[in-house]
């Protein structure tokens, strides 16, 4: 029996991995079960699962969960650091699928303890790879990537060698404006863009999706997770979202991954690895889908792919700046501060200011740099939208 742990569970992420455990139950001990602020969902999952212990990072919540899970023995906590414990309890199998920069401290504990960590929590990478990487080599962990794109990559390679690879092609659906005209960009309202064409996923996620945030922190995750340089990394928009990333070799051949839009195949891939099981997912009917197209990504409708490749060039902590300064922008942009075009623009300017003061960009990625760049980029990034 496999001892798990889901960070994130109460998000769409986390709903999916519960909905693969829970069909088969008899395979795993669930350890901890965390959310942000939904106590009722929360205990509700942590009940069916029979997990050890439930926490919710928003303090507020606690009496709410303490009381839905009364009588179930469960235990009941909330807060930062009772989220750190849940992550550093013995686990064999975590997953990290809590959103944003916070996702970090706990995906790494976890690696110290030696669990295999199913990845979905890009920002980790994007903040922090050569940290994560050390430190799942460290605690004898491993690192297996969720996101369907990364997933579908890691899936390509195995078996082959990182040094046989000319290209990664990443694909992107364009999200909830592809086809909008650039000059309507700046009406969009928050609401448009938390709808996605082809994917069920959270606001923010969605959000991202469609100013192509998101693909822009997986094009990093790209490079720091599988070692390749940014010139060997390229994006397309792929409308169907049939086929999650390609990998070139350079004997020609072009490997591609082709499944449904769905997050169980890429979270039942690295729930079950190394092994493959029947997972509960749509079997595509290639003559039904009929045609797959592509367009190209362009860096004028999408800024955010040409400020990641400057960000790949630069390394060291650029990402993890970038990154915080994406995650204020987009708060910006939810509150209805700035409008749907200026996120890139504060993005943009939080990097060259930063990247202007010496020693912070190009010092070393530990925790504690990491989290006083993400601290000077947010609070840099408040300035830019409180003026």
């Amino acid at each position: 029996m496999r001892r798990v742990s889901i960070l994130g569970a109460t998000g769409s992420i986390g709903q999916n991995t519960i909905d693969l455990i829970a069909r088969a139950p008899e395979d795993y001990q669930v350890v901890a079960l965390t959310g942000g602020r939904n106590a009722q969902k929360l205990a509700q999952d942590a009940i069916r699962l029979g997990a050890q212990i439930a926490v919710v990072a928003d303090e507020a919540a606690l009496p709410a969960l303490r009381e839905a899970l009364s009588g179930s023995g469960i235990e009941a906590a909330a807060g930062r650091a009772a989220l750190i414990e849940a992550a550093q309890r013995p686990a064999d199998w975590v997953m990290s699928a809590i959103v944003g920069a916070a996702g970090l401290e706990p995906g790494l504990r976890a690696l110290q303890g030696g669990a295999a960590l199913a990845l979905a929590n890009k920002e980790s990478m994007v903040c922090a790879g050569p940290l994560m990487l050390r430190t799942a080599a460290e605690g004898r962990g491993r690192i297996l990537p969720v996101d369907s794109e990364h997933s579908a990559v890691f899936q390509a390679l195995l078996g082959e060698d990182i040094a046989s690879v000319e290209r990664i092609v990443i694909t992107a659906s364009g999200g909830a404006f592809r086809d909008w005209p650039l000059e309507d960009l700046d009406k969009a309202t928050p609401e448009q863009a938390a709808t996605h064409p082809n994917w069920d996923m959270g606001q923010r996620i969605t959000i991202d999706s469609a100013s192509m945030f998101n693909k822009a922190l997986e094009l990093i995750e790209t490079k720091e997770f599988f070692g390749v340089s940014p010139d060997k990394i390229e994006t397309v928009v792929h409308p169907e979202s049939m086929i999650h990333a390609m990998v070139g070799f350079n004997d020609g051949a072009l490997m591609a991954h082709v499944g449904p839009a769905d997050m169980r195949h890429a979270i039942g891939f690295a729930l079950h690895y190394p092994q493959r099981k029947s997972l509960p997912v749509e079997r595509l009917d290639l003559v039904k889908l009929g045609q797959l197209t592509f367009r190209t990504a362009c860096e004028v409708r999408w800024p955010a792919l040409r400020l990641a490749r400057e960000v790949m060039h630069t390394g060291g902590l650029a990402g993890a700046v970038f990154n915080a300064a994406k995650e204020t922008a987009l708060d910006g942009f939810i509150e209805k501060r700035i409008t749907f075009s200026r996120m890139a623009g504060v993005v943009e300017e939080v990097l060259t200011s930063l990247s202007a003061q010496a020693g912070l960009i190009d010092a070393e990625v530990t925790l504690d740099n990491v989290l006083q760049a993400d601290h000077l980029a947010r609070q840099k990034a408040h300035e830019i939208l409180t003026h």
